[in-house]
């Protein structure tokens, strides 16, 4: 089932649009302000997000530049009573990637969910852990300003481990996600971590790339603090 988030503090607008996503096989959660949505999002996987702009705590403008500054590119649907184009040219500054003005209808409301939530979004250009930047225009990457030297495969893995920190990327998610149905054995994906590793630990960071027995591996940030030994 499709997950999907609504951001709305409206609650009898939002109980309609859930209902609604749920007769037509998708599944929504709910969040009624910025702060909630934040949390939400961090913490679950979303294929597309619905974000109101004149919400408490956190608007939706502000949630949605928080959003592409961390690097997250799940396509956003902003729903605002705001028409003007230039409420629309605020929004797609912002980082969304489509528009509905409400009042709207429930069925264009789901074609749009449905359109999104098929790809990613186009407005993150770059992704940012810690020292270490992927630029995902020019598929580089540079680790403390320092160019870092990968083969195509290599940089796959990167980002893969990066999109998941600070979580675990399991070893089955790593080989999906990188080669899709034609997997290699499982050597070929210790050779990669192998000279990945050796390319990170190339340069002083605060970026460390952990194994995880039995699991998968982890892109972690230090404490810089703590690297030199101040209590």
């Amino acid at each position: 089932m499709m997950n999907v988030l609504l951001v709305e503090d409206d609650i009898d607008l939002a109980t309609t649009i859930v209902e609604y996503l749920e007769i037509e096989s998708i599944d929504c959660d709910h969040a009624s302000n910025g702060l909630m949505g934040l949390n939400l999002i961090e913490s679950n996987q979303y294929q597309m997000i619905m974000l109101d702009i004149n919400m408490p705590k956190m608007d939706g403008l502000t949630l949605c530049n928080t959003l592409r500054e961390k690097g997250i590119d799940i396509p956003i649907l902003m729903l605002t009573a705001r028409d003007s184009l230039e409420n629309k040219l605020q929004g797609f500054e912002a980082g969304t990637d489509d528009y509905l003005v409400k009042p709207f209808a429930m069925k264009e409301l789901v074609a749009r969910v449905q359109v999104l939530a098929k790809r990613k979004s186009g407005e993150v250009k770059t992704l940012k852990l810690g020292d270490l930047t992927l630029d995902l225009s020019e598929l580089s990457a540079n680790l403390n300003q320092h160019p870092l030297k990968l083969s195509p495969i290599a940089y796959k893995l990167l980002e893969v481990l990066v999109r998941a920190s600070p979580k675990t990327a399991t070893r089955q998610h790593i080989m999906q996600t990188v080669w899709g149905d034609e997997q290699p054995d499982s050597n070929s994906l210790k050779v990669h971590i192998y000279h990945l590793r050796k390319q990170l630990e190339s340069v002083p960071s605060n970026i460390k790339l952990e194994t995880v027995s039995g699991i998968g591996f982890a892109m972690k940030v230090e404490d810089k603090m703590e690297n030199h030994g101040v209590q």
